[in-house]
């Protein structure tokens, strides 16, 4: 893959975006491809378990609103992440007032690749066992830093906090997750 100067992907940016705004499949394709993975990822991270259906709410409000956006890559970026963050907040309001509902059994039967489901295991299990023991400031920030991408800068204000705190509280949760990769003895 061809590494583009910066200026030169900032530009293809605005562009990518100038075309979206007037209705350009294809650019609304390359910004969809762009964003779904970290997107998502953010908002698995956050602890949002429906977070197909939280993404396709921010692509939704991104096509209504991008006319009114105005900025280069990064604050693109940042704006798609407030409007992720906002969609997460309201997903966890309505999380609060919804029933469990219990999962069916499944009928298949047991088996299959051990390797693979020990492997499943270990990151199905033992990551998100870790992270349930951040505080929901700390995994935001390390979803919004590792998996978003985002700078120190953008995450301070699509938390509404200062640099200083995104800091120390990226510095708290990593040092909570390597407590807890050694005391499980888990190899990352």
């Amino acid at each position: 893959m061809v590494q583009l100067e910066r200026s030169s992907r900032e530009e293809l940016v605005v562009d990518t975006i100038g075309a979206a705004r007037r209705g350009n499949q294809d650019a609304w394709a390359e910004i969809y491809h762009s964003l779904i993975g970290p997107l998502t990822g953010y908002l698995l991270r956050a602890g949002v378990t429906e977070a197909d259906d939280v993404a396709a709410e921010v692509f939704l409000q991104m096509a209504r609103d991008i006319h009114r956006f105005e900025g280069d890559d990064e604050s693109f970026r940042s704006w798609v992440f407030v409007i992720a963050h906002r969609r997460m907040i309201d997903w966890r309001r309505k999380a609060e007032t919804r029933p469990i509902v219990g999962v069916p059994e499944s009928d298949e039967p047991p088996g299959g690749d051990v390797e693979q489901e020990a492997l499943q295991g270990i990151e199905f299990t033992s990551l998100p066992g870790i992270l349930e023991q951040l505080t929901d400031d700390q995994r935001e920030v390390l979803a919004l830093r590792v998996v978003a991408d985002l700078s120190v800068e953008e995450t301070a204000k699509i938390m509404g906090r200062r640099v200083g705190a995104v800091k120390s509280l990226q510095h708290r949760a990593l040092g909570a997750v390597k407590r807890a990769i050694d005391k499980g003895g888990i190899a990352v």
